[in-house]
């Protein structure tokens, strides 16, 4: 096997797979050091996951979400970045295997972050779509559209009704947003893009196997949350378990028993795993696929190799579960790790344990209305829905997007036009089709 042509410019050499929150991060700390940092990724783009439920429902254009690598960083001298598929890591040899040769490092930092955990449901993760990457989000939203074409058509009654029925699984952030964005699609838009559709067909159910909905976030959150969404005219199924769906009929599991539920579209929300790459030891990997590190994001006995993000697997008196799988986690850990190289270059002995710090946790619940509970201070309504938008601008990368998002928000805020309702390409579970 070939090496991958990287030039060697004597440097300590820091290979990061992933360009989530994580990497990417981890190469602005280490941006105009002295180390050579090779960023290996399967796309050429980073994509802001927080946003990709407004893609799906045609509220952004998928341009708004994505940003080039390589121009995210084209004034960094100090960075080679390579579009590869990693197919496993050599920690024998301090090598990464790609479809395109390896790569040689000093330094390994896996940040391949998560996926959709369908939990070993196979006709479930046959038949229903997650949203975690750009794909999933243009897949959603052509998946979408086409069943309301669909049923405009000369169906049955019974068929309409399936084609017009939405359920979301998982009661999380990403969950109550989709959930309230399609509740108010069917609210304010449906009736005049889809005169031939009676609005009263439609139908939203949110599925949480909880107690309540946002169950991470304070009560007055989920509580607010809850009601604005029986508002938005969404059934909230509580204490409910998904047990399979073969692309007509959702049988779940609730307080009434066993239970079917016709549906034409199921999306799922209901968790994520660990990407972890081939060629770790098993035993360096927890339940969820992620891998263990210790204070220092370092993979128990591998000296030189590390894991941040959602990937890492951090057990803290505080986090005995580990720390939750969002991108404040990533970025703080991105940047203390990078801090801790560099003392390690430098001959320090002495390197800084990982502390999360958690600045707060929001969801929006609809255009004007979110939950945002930040240190001991809640907020909703529409101040929530002004801070949640603040700091996704803030966090979004390329001022481009964040001016093209800002302007879509302003114009969304006095009407309910939404951005992009074209079916670029048909799709449906397991089938992209031209």
């Amino acid at each position: 096997m070939n090496e991958i042509a990287v030039t060697n410019n004597g440097l300590p050499r820091v290979v990061i797979i992933g360009a989530g929150f994580a990497g990417l991060n981890l190469v602005k700390t280490l941006e105009g050091k002295p180390v050579q940092i090779i960023l290996l990724d399967q796309n050429n783009h980073h994509q802001f996951q927080p946003l990709l439920y407004q893609v799906a429902i045609s509220g952004l254009e998928s341009d708004s979400v994505v940003y080039p690598i390589r121009k995210l960083f084209k004034s960094c001298i100090n960075m080679i970045f390579r579009m590869v598929s990693v197919e496993s890591v050599d920690t024998l040899n301090n090598r990464v295997i790609t479809n395109l040769g390896y790569v040689s490092y000093d330094f390994l930092v896996i940040a391949t972050g998560s996926s959709t955990n369908f939990y070993g449901l196979k006709n479930i993760e046959n038949n229903s779509i997650g949203l975690k990457n750009i794909n999933d989000a243009i897949n959603l939203r052509s998946w979408i559209l086409q069943s309301l074409e669909s049923a405009i058509d000369g169906s049955s009654d019974e068929e309409k009704q399936k084609l017009t029925k939405f359920v979301v699984v998982g009661g999380g952030p990403a969950g109550v947003e989709l959930a309230g964005a399609l509740a108010e699609f069917k609210k304010y838009l449906l009736r005049n893009d889809y005169p031939e559709i009676d609005s009263t067909l439609m139908k939203i159910y949110l599925i949480q196997s909880d107690k309540r909905i946002l169950p991470a976030m304070s009560e007055r959150s989920s509580a607010h949350a809850h009601e604005i969404l029986k508002d938005l005219g969404v059934e909230v199924l509580l204490n409910t378990r998904v047990k399979d769906y073969d692309g007509q009929s959702l049988i779940v599991e609730g307080k009434n028993g066993r239970e079917e539920i016709l549906a034409g579209i199921v999306i799922w929300t209901a968790g994520v795993r660990g990407n972890a790459p081939d060629g770790l030891d098993t035993v360096l990997l927890s339940a969820g696929n992620r891998i263990i590190v210790n204070e220092y994001n370092q993979v128990q006995g591998l000296e030189n190799v590390y894991a941040i993000g959602d990937i890492a697997f951090m057990q803290t008196p505080e986090y005995p579960k580990g720390h939750p799988m969002v991108a404040q986690v990533a970025i703080q850990q991105s940047r203390n790790l990078g801090r801790n190289i560099l003392a390690v270059l430098n001959g320090e002995k002495s390197l800084t344990a990982f502390r999360y710090r958690d600045k707060g946790s929001m969801a929006i619940i609809g255009k004007k209305d979110a939950v945002a509970d930040i240190k001991n201070v809640f907020l909703d309504g529409r101040a929530g829905w002004l801070i949640w938008s603040v700091i996704h601008l803030i966090t979004l990368s390329g001022f481009k997007n964040k001016l093209a998002v800002a302007l879509n928000w302003a114009i969304k805020y006095f009407t309910y036009e939404k951005a992009n309702q074209l079916i670029i390409r048909k799709y449906s579970p397991g089938h992209t089709l031209n």
